[in-house]
């Protein structure tokens, strides 16, 4: 099997030995070096992690094939603490949102849905925007770089499960979704990227102007939009619209180095 046909599923199947070789094949191709495979509970199962160095910068290897993204907003059953949140914060903010929370989280999650994707490489780490968004793909393409596809994205983040968060559908409590604290959105994920951990630090561009993830600048903890609100950024499938707008509007000109990218390797 080659890194073509690293899907997913296979990735899941394979021991340690067999992860590693994948991983050294993965890093000779790119002129990198494997600096550790490890291997993680994920899903009742093993997920194994595998971090490249290339050129200074650590990537992780993200197993492709036929994935399932997206998140369906039909089917969440929001806990209890959930719906107090939006019931007595939200709704009573007058922010204008609706009685269902369903009907918000259809406005900012992308539906479920199947993608094919290569297997690739992905920056452990974002960087932050060294210029204007526009400009960007030019400046990783000199590099062997590019930017996510949306799809990459959510795949990458979210690593098969199709919970709301990738850590599953609750937040704890008396935790925020920024700066430092113990919680499930600060360790690494489950192929090892530093994703979606502080809604004001962690918004990524991707090739879609409209698709921003992993963060939303601080708007709904600034605006007091409550609890559940303030968390969802950080969802996997949430592609935050208008931080998007904000991004690629004049407003966001002078403000491109809040927002991150995560620059990817092909291996074909």
């Amino acid at each position: 099997m080659s890194l073509a046909d690293l899907t997913l599923a296979r990735w899941r199947a394979l021991d340690t030995a067999a992860a590693t070789r994948f991983a050294e094949e993965a890093a000779r191709r790119v002129g990198g070096r494997l600096l550790r495979v490890e291997a993680a509970p994920h899903l009742g199962g093993t997920l194994h992690r595998a971090v490249i160095e290339r050129a200074g910068e650590r990537y992780a290897l993200i197993p492709g094939g036929e994935v399932a993204i997206g998140f369906d907003v039909d089917a969440w059953q929001p806990a209890p603490e959930q719906l107090v949140s939006y019931r007595e914060e939200s709704l009573a903010g007058g922010f204008g949102f609706d009685e269902d929370p369903r009907v918000h989280l259809a406005q900012v999650m992308t539906p479920p849905r199947t993608a094919a994707l290569p297997a690739v490489l992905m920056a452990v780490e974002p960087r932050e925007l060294p210029e204007l968004p526009a400009l960007v793909p030019a400046l990783l393409a000199e590099q062997g770089l590019r930017v996510p596809e949306p799809d990459e994205w959510e795949h990458a983040c979210g690593a098969g499960a199709g919970t709301l968060f990738r850590w599953g559908d609750g937040f704890p409590a008396g935790v925020a979704p920024y700066g430092a604290g113990d919680g499930p959105h600060r360790p690494p994920n489950a192929f090892g990227l530093h994703i979606a951990f502080d809604v004001y630090d962690t918004a990524e561009m991707t090739s879609d102007p409209g698709s921003v993830y992993g963060g939303d600048g601080g708007e709904a903890v600034c605006g007091g939009y409550g609890t559940l609100l303030e968390w969802l950024p950080l969802a996997t499938a949430n592609r935050n619209p208008s931080t998007a707008e904000f991004l690629y509007g004049p407003e966001g000109e002078g403000m491109f180095e809040d927002f991150g990218v995560r620059p990817v390797i092909d291996l074909d």
